[in-house]
């Protein structure tokens, strides 16, 4: 990633951090919204705008360009350690999930039987796991990368398994902006590949649709869950069905067991 690149990307967090969104941003300095995202979008931008937008926001522009320069590069995922620390303590886990949802301290005792100085303890435990970096006023930042995910396998992605998934699809997903697929395809390796990417991009939309819906009051945002699994599968009860001789061979429902591909 390019300086300049980096230097917006820590602009972008602490704008985030500030509670500032776009469109209060160009209110601000004179600009329409959308040329403000525009401008954003270019990642490249005049040290004189960014000193403007800085002093807008009331961030300071010497902490960006300092951040900015000691950034590393972040982890995909955490150590098996890290994830065992947090499956033992259902609390510590709990902040952990609403850290990598981008929550403040007020949003996660506001909405879950936490006190204060509990979830300040959390998230200190989170800043000795490494997970996050904790800041003055309860503020963080998040040490992990925008491509996050759990160990595959791991201790967290188990429980997952185990208790969530059933928990989540026992659901009718017929309420306003519900919605369940279940999509099979005949795919390419490259086309799988080009189908994940545009995943991980609707997952980073999302993630940006958060943060600029928290300008919004409470009662007029819900919670909503988006669980996404893409894999080359059959299901068990249709392999069983296999033709023996082919079994071996093909082990996908998606793929032809004999002959030439007749779609």
């Amino acid at each position: 990633m390019s300086s300049p690149e980096l230097v917006l990307q820590v602009l972008r967090h602490e704008l985030r951090a500030a509670g500032v969104t776009y469109k209060v941003l160009a209110e601000r300095i004179g600009m329409s919204e959308s040329s403000m995202k525009r401008m954003f979008a270019q990642k490249d931008m005049a040290l004189s705008r960014l000193a403007a937008i800085c002093k807008a926001a009331g961030i300071a522009l010497e902490d960006v360009l300092r951040q900015a320069a000691d950034v590393t590069p972040h982890s995909d995922n955490l150590t098996l350690a890290q994830e065992k620390s947090l499956m033992s303590d259902p609390k510590l886990l709990l902040v952990a999930i609403c850290c990598l949802g981008h929550w403040t301290l007020e949003q996660i005792v506001e909405t879950y039987n936490l006190s204060e100085s509990e979830c300040i303890l959390q998230l200190v435990a989170l800043d000795r796991l490494e997970l996050i970096e904790l800041r003055p006023h309860n503020r963080y930042r998040l040490n992990v990368s925008s491509a996050f995910h759990w160990r595959p396998d791991g201790p967290v992605q188990q429980y997952f398994r185990e208790h969530i998934v059933s928990d989540f699809f026992n659901g009718r997903f017929d309420g306003h902006g519900e919605t369940v697929l279940c999509v099979p395809a005949r795919l390419s390796v490259a086309s799988a590949q080009e189908v994940v990417q545009k995943i991980h991009q609707l997952v980073a939309e999302m993630a940006q649709s958060h943060q600029d819906d928290r300008r919004l009051p409470a009662a007029a945002r819900d919670g909503f869950t988006l669980l996404l699994g893409f894999r080359s599968w059959e299901f068990s009860a249709l392999t069983v069905l296999r033709r023996q001789e082919t079994t071996e061979h093909v082990p996908n429902i998606t793929k032809p067991a004999r002959g030439k591909d007749t779609n």
